[in-house]
């Protein structure tokens, strides 16, 4: 059976191939990192993707407080992941959102395809398969929904799904709340850099500017999992990530010259620090370089909210509390867009970027 390379990957995986397309087998190097995403679980050995509690973030007890924002500071310096427990959004919220989700994606592709994007046209908001080009050009083991959420007057309804019904009203209230954890979480990161509460917040865009998206990813069942990945490695070029999953493990982090599976940690949010907040900080916090695995047995389904700058508006750069002599900038100061062009498209060859 022949089946064209642009398929949704969903029909792909239905279509009762056991090969997958050349375009989706990863390079040599990539080849020999792929894992058993089930057995990697397992694997109690070596270093875990640490879990921070929130519960005391907003103590009126100062050394409690201060107890809990020092060891997400740790955690932002250290890894640039974390699981997120009692961080204030509940659970009923939160299965309301997955299960919007799952019944969006559980629809016939071709219901799918009404909310389909056009990534060449500019129209990137919609139902998809690949959401923008890549260095190798290899393409992905994914489908995904991906919208902006906040503001809710920049939001674009047209394009949310209508079905399932609670679709909209969860996913706004959802927004809604992770724009708030986002300010806690930035007033938290400011006070590790010796600035004011309010000051990584501000410099990201503020209580107006500020972006937030939602991509659904879509993670079907892959007859050879080992020659495949859902995501390629990549940094968030957000300021953070806030990520939900249907606990089907497949993030990986590289960390320590490895790469470690994130556990599945009931009623937990993972974040990310995204290359935002690296180059604000001038390396303090970590963008940590991630993937996801995909495998045969289970649909894996994951729902990450992108918080991002506006794209012209701000020049990203190293703050000036963060830069001395003994700790010069690290990155070339860039629009967000800017910013996005170089990690995306490659379009310059700076020297000072690490990345």
């Amino acid at each position: 059976m022949v089946i064209a390379a642009n398929s949704r990957v969903e029909s792909l995986a239905k279509s009762g191939i056991h090969e997958i397309p050349k375009e989706y087998i990863r390079t040599q190097h990539e080849l020999t990192t792929i894992t058993n995403i089930f057995e990697a679980k397992e694997d109690q050995q070596g270093p875990q993707v640490p879990t921070i509690d929130l519960k005391d973030i907003n103590s009126n007890d100062p050394k409690i407080r201060e107890k809990c924002i020092d060891e997400l500071i740790k955690a932002a310096t250290e890894w640039g992941v974390m699981h997120l427990v009692n961080h204030g959004i509940s659970n009923d919220l939160i299965n309301r959102v997955k299960a919007a989700g799952e019944n969006f994606f559980d629809q016939p592709v071709e219901e799918k395809e009404k909310h389909c994007n056009d990534i060449a046209s500019g129209k990137i908001q919609g139902y998809g398969s690949k959401l923008a080009n890549n260095a190798c050009g290899q393409l992905e083991w994914e489908d995904y929904f991906f919208h902006l959420v906040y503001p809710e007057e920049k939001r674009d309804l047209t394009i949310w799904p209508s079905t399932p019904s609670d679709y909209i009203p969860a996913t706004s209230e959802y927004a809604i709340q992770i724009r708030s954890l986002t300010t806690t979480v930035l007033a938290a990161l400011s006070l590790g850099l010796g600035l004011e509460e309010g000051r990584l917040e501000k410099e990201v865009g503020g209580k107006d500017e500020l972006i937030v998206q939602l991509k659904i990813n879509y993670y079907p069942k892959c007859p050879q999992p080992e020659l495949a990945l859902g995501v390629e490695a990549h940094t968030d070029v957000s300021a953070l990530t806030f990520i939900l999953h249907n606990m089907v493990p497949g993030l990986q982090l590289f960390y320590g010259g490895q790469w470690i599976t994130a556990k599945c940690v009931p009623d937990s949010i993972i974040m990310h620090i995204g290359d935002t907040i690296e180059i604000l900080s001038n390396g303090k916090y970590k963008s940590i370089l991630h993937r996801a695995l995909v495998n045969k047995e289970k649909v894996r389904i994951s729902w990450a909210v992108f918080c991002e700058p506006p794209k012209e508006k701000i020049i990203l750069k190293p703050l000036p509390e963060t830069v001395s002599e003994e700790k010069p900038p690290l990155f070339p100061p860039r629009t967000f867009q800017q910013h996005m062009e170089h990690k995306l498209f490659r379009k310059n060859n700076d020297t000072v970027d690490p990345k």
